[in-house]
């Protein structure tokens, strides 16, 4: 399938998924409490199959999955995305019983999943970990150290929790271990964020793993992270174009409605022109993350590079419609409560998690001059 053309059952499932978000899941985002787990609207997402879906689809199926929901409900897309990343180390990589024991409660949202990658000295630099999984004198470890900006933290009924096993290693000497929240050692706090969902700190005191708890092999963490960010961030491109295309919507809607200067806002060029710069911008974002996710899907050897395009084009494309929405509608786009008030707090953020946007220029620098040159065709 070309990466530009979607199939109608793809584009009316889309559809479907707008109203759904708007009719069933609106409501309940509503009612959350900011900085805190929305345990109902996980049910509500269980319910309605999205979670399980989180494990049965290909990349393409997140993004238009993220894309759809964040059109009518940012919070509902940003709850089924965290159960993704957080689990999705455990589908992937997981042993059957760590399977059988979480995926099931993961999909029906009765358990919150959570990814605990950054540290306070680690952020953009993720080989750099130092939470330091040490070596009890058995078959075991114990972790100990600090993780930061984790969202679902502290709330998360699990953490895929990446640890540095082999001192001096770099990326190869990371380990991946599934820890649940109950683990005696294991205490975290809520960071005061502008996001509408919880991010905290998590503090490890010797917390004991086994070999049991470990995801995939001692020391290839590193790879499990990679690809887990391989997957998802083409879709974080996807939460970002939803954004931006919420705010174009509003856009057209209000340079229709607004009467200035003798008509509609719509007859003047400056802002014509204006909206017509968001729409194709919106536009461009779009095919390169379908793009992407239809390279991963297919096993393309280029799927970091292209991930990373798609990541750093939407973020910034989003950012950039967003800003320019506000602008158009005035003040009123400012008051709490307004659609791009509160778009305009959520549009910042993805250009920073699961890897900046300055990281993501560093990805595709390294991924071209990694690829032989090719004669031009």
């Amino acid at each position: 399938m070309p990466a530009f053309s979607l199939e109608p059952e793809q584009t009316a499932w889309c559809a479907e998924l707008r109203a759904l978000a708007a009719e069933r899941l609106r409501p309940l985002a509503d009612k959350g409490e900011p900085g805190r787990v929305n345990r109902p609207l996980l049910t509500e997402l269980g319910r309605l199959g999205l979670l399980a879906r989180l494990f049965a689809s290909g990349a393409l199926d997140l993004c238009l999955m993220r894309e759809s929901l964040a059109q009518s409900c940012t919070e509902a897309e940003t709850a089924l995305a965290l159960q993704g990343l957080g689990a999705h180390p455990v589908h992937a990589h997981g042993s059957a019983a760590q399977r059988e024991r979480w995926l099931p409660r993961v999909a029906d949202g009765g358990a919150v999943a959570a990814f605990a990658l950054s540290e306070p000295g680690a952020g953009s630099d993720a080989a750099a970990l130092a939470l330091a999984a040490e070596p009890d004198g058995g078959s075991g470890w114990r972790l100990t150290g600090a993780k930061c900006w984790i969202s679902n933290a502290p709330e998360a009924d699990f953490y895929t929790v990446f640890a540095r096993t082999t001192p001096g290693a770099g990326a190869r000497g990371v380990t991946a271990f599934l820890v649940p929240a109950d683990r005696p050692g294991l205490t975290g706090s809520a960071l005061e964020m502008i996001s509408p969902h919880p991010i905290g700190a998590l503090d490890f005191d010797a917390v004991p793993v086994t070999a049991e708890d470990v995801l995939g092999e001692p020391g290839r963490g590193f790879a499990v992270a990679m690809g887990t960010l391989n997957l998802f961030r083409p879709s974080v491109g996807a939460f970002a174009v939803g954004m931006a295309q919420a705010a174009l919507d509003a856009t057209l809607r209000h340079t229709a409605e607004r009467e200035a200067f003798g008509g509609p806002l719509m007859r003047m060029q400056a802002v014509s022109h204006q909206v017509a710069e968001m729409a194709l911008r919106t536009e461009a974002a779009r095919l390169m993350v379908y793009a992407a996710a239809s390279a991963h899907d297919a096993g393309a050897p280029d799927v970091p590079g292209r991930a990373a395009m798609a990541k750093l084009l939407a973020t910034e494309t989003a950012q950039y419609v967003v800003d320019t929405a506000v602008q158009l509608h005035g003040a009123r786009a400012l008051r709490r409560g307004h659609l791009l008030e509160h778009l305009y707090r959520e549009v910042r953020a993805p250009r920073i998690y699961e890897g900046a946007s300055e990281v993501q220029r560093g990805i595709i620098a390294k991924e071209l001059y990694a690829t032989p040159t090719r004669e031009a065709r």
